[in-house]
């Protein structure tokens, strides 16, 4: 692993750093937005006072805190792969370059000791998951890491109520920013309830500072409802949905590859408006997790 210069320093000064995925550049967004949308995400960061960390694996290591030309170099690799956990061994033997998810990024994180991460929605357990056993590796990555995670809740592709369960089951905390609905990635209200609301910033790192007092190994989760103006009109939603989870089981698409077919398929039937969703997700994420970052600072 590598730590990039300015995060280096900025961790050993005891300042404000944010991590962020990099799937959401390699897989989760069409070129050339991929990488807008990453230096975007930099910027509002350092205008806020705060120094980015944009995690990826470049020829076999891993990098906490992309500089502007690595940033290119993986959006525009044709041969990027989606890397968690579990792939970290191999590519390094192997000398991959890829975009890190929630897991990996986490990993990351914690290792090099930045303390909070924000993403758009989390992975968790898949539809059908009773029969497949097949549920995201996140889920196990945010019981070990003690960092805090900023995100718009699963995405809605996957079954909530399940996700929550084992979250409970994992002893994640999941915590609502400003409410109790537990939102659904592109919509605010998912349907479905958590436990524990918290109100601002402050409150989240009081929370981490007493779960590290306990010697708690868990992310704390922070669920950050997309404002309502920029969610993905329901009946749309619910419709497209419907349409996308059908195709993938025709087409016998499983595994880590449901997630990257299932937000494109949104995208071309929403004819762009769940990409825009998105956008409005991840920038209300990022800047969530500044003033999070900002809080434990202090």
């Amino acid at each position: 692993m590598r730590v990039g210069t300015q995060v280096a320093a900025a961790l050993a000064a005891g300042k404000p750093v944010l991590a962020l995925e990099s799937t959401i550049i390699t897989h989760g967004l069409p070129r050339p937005r991929n990488l807008a949308v990453a230096l975007e995400a930099e910027e509002q960061l350092r205008t806020a006072g705060v120094v980015p960390a944009t995690i990826g694996v470049l020829h076999g290591v891993g990098v906490v805190g992309l500089s502007t030309a690595e940033l290119h170099e993986l959006a525009d690799d044709d041969e990027v792969v989606k890397l968690s956990v579990r792939d970290l061994p191999i590519a390094k033997v192997r000398g991959l370059t890829g975009g890190t998810t929630v897991a990996a990024t986490a990993f990351f994180a914690h290792q090099a000791g930045v303390k909070v991460f924000s993403t758009g929605g989390l992975g968790g357990v898949h539809r059908g998951a009773s029969a497949t056993f097949d549920e995201s590796a996140d889920l196990i990555a945010l019981a070990t890491y003690p960092i805090v995670l900023v995100s718009a809740g699963v995405k809605s592709i996957l079954d909530i109520p399940a996700t929550l369960e084992r979250f409970e089951t994992l002893n994640v905390p999941i915590v609502g920013y400003r409410s109790k609905n537990y939102p659904g990635f592109y919509v605010s209200d998912s349907g479905y309830k958590v436990d524990y609301q918290v109100d601002s910033p402050a409150q989240i790192a009081e929370l981490a500072r007493a779960r590290d007092e306990l010697h708690l190994s868990c992310a704390v989760v922070v669920a950050n409802p997309v404002d309502p103006a920029y969610e993905l009109d329901r009946e749309l939603h619910d419709a497209t949905l419907i349409k996308a989870l059908a195709e993938c089981e025709t087409r016998g698409i499983h595994g880590h590859d449901i997630t990257p077919f299932l937000l494109d398929y949104m995208q071309r039937e929403t004819s762009g408006e769940s990409l825009e969703a998105n956008l409005a997700v991840y920038r209300g994420n990022v800047a969530l997790g500044s003033e999070i970052a900002k809080a434990l600072a202090e």
